[in-house]
């Protein structure tokens, strides 16, 4: 039964996820049906038209709406990854990518480059500026981590505490030197949007996201073993230094190109893999690619939401999310304690 289930799961998602994207291209003020949403994906593919469309509905298509919800896509399927392998490696099914500093370093150098007026790469100083605070305070806590030459799981989660502490004063203290102009920019950039999605930033985030959503996979058997723990592991024939260094290496390459690209968006990577957990138990080999799967059409399809909810107007990602999200979340609790009761 659980081979059936997880056989099922992996059926299942793909096709949600494809029904997500036809239906979020298709919705807006200027309408697709599904037919005439996959007549202009393939018509590049010199496929005939299923049903007739015009150049604006194809315009809308392909410049507007599908860079959108391809990075929306690959920014949820980065984040539920990076979750589900946290909480491999933590052992700790309350860990996210939020642990490693990721956003909150991302947030104070965004925060800095809106306040101090910096454009030095243009259009895209702030995202540039955004990665590369989430790599400094990863590379921060790395530091910290050591502890004779290995990295310390558990010293990390102290080291991460303390580093999102620190960031998130950073950003305090910008926060109240910036002006209303600047102020409304970190409010609604923290609060996360794919309103900006062009296919340059698609392309440019795109490497670094698939860098965790196609390697992480790779390491669901010494995620299995470090199940056991880190001395199991390791007598299983698992490089656990190595191991540790990789998956946060690569999740702060995700995770942090992600956060670049749309700001800071919670809940994906620590309630998709819960979820992924009850449909198909706790196995890595399925898990991390469900979590990517389930990521992506959440996160499409909380976009689809943020964008149509109060039209014409737009709702931060960020918000649908949590809201969507925190809910569930507390349901999980409720019900795991309902299990342990019994």
């Amino acid at each position: 039964m659980p081979a059936l289930r997880r056989t099922l799961a992996l059926i299942a998602l793909p096709a949600l996820l494809l029904a997500s994207v036809v239906l979020s291209v298709g919705t807006g003020a200027v309408h697709l049906a599904p037919l005439q949403v996959l007549s202009v994906l393939l018509d590049p593919l010199g496929v005939p038209a299923l049903a007739p469309y015009d150049e604006q509905q194809a315009a809308v298509l392909n410049v507007i709406r599908l860079p959108r919800v391809v990075l929306g896509a690959l920014i949820g399927a980065g984040l539920a990854v990076a979750g589900a392998a946290m909480q491999g490696l933590f052992r700790n099914p309350l860990a996210d990518p939020g642990l490693l500093g990721i956003s909150s370093g991302a947030s104070l150098a965004a925060a800095l480059s809106i306040v101090l007026g910096v454009h030095v790469f243009g259009a895209y100083t702030l995202p540039v500026a955004a990665f590369v605070g989430s790599l400094l305070a990863t590379a921060a806590i790395y530091l910290l981590a050591q502890e004779r030459g290995r990295l310390s799981v558990p010293t990390m989660l102290l080291s991460g505490i303390a580093v999102n502490a620190l960031c998130g004063a950073g950003t305090g203290l910008m926060t109240f030197l910036a002006t209303d102009e600047q102020l409304r920019s970190i409010t609604f950039w923290q609060l996360g949007s794919l309103g900006g999605a062009t296919w340059p930033a698609v392309l440019s985030a795109a490497p670094f996201i698939l860098s965790g959503v196609l390697l992480l996979p790779l390491l669901a058997r010494a995620l299995n073993a470090l199940m056991l723990g880190e001395s199991g592991a390791a007598h299983l024939g698992v490089p656990v230094s190595a191991v540790k260094w990789t998956v946060v290496g690569l999740v702060a390459l995700s995770v942090g190109a992600g956060v670049a690209a749309a700001g800071a968006i919670g809940f994906v990577g620590l309630v998709v893999p819960h979820l992924i957990r009850l449909l198909v138990g706790p196995n890595h080999r399925t898990l991390l690619p469900a979590s990517a799967l389930l990521g992506a059409t959440l996160l499409v399809l909380a976009d689809l939401l943020a964008r149509t909810i109060v039209t014409p107007a737009e709702l931060p990602i960020g918000i649908v999310t949590a809201f969507l999200g925190a809910p569930f979340f507390l349901f999980l609790i409720r019900a795991g304690r309902g299990r342990s009761a019994a």
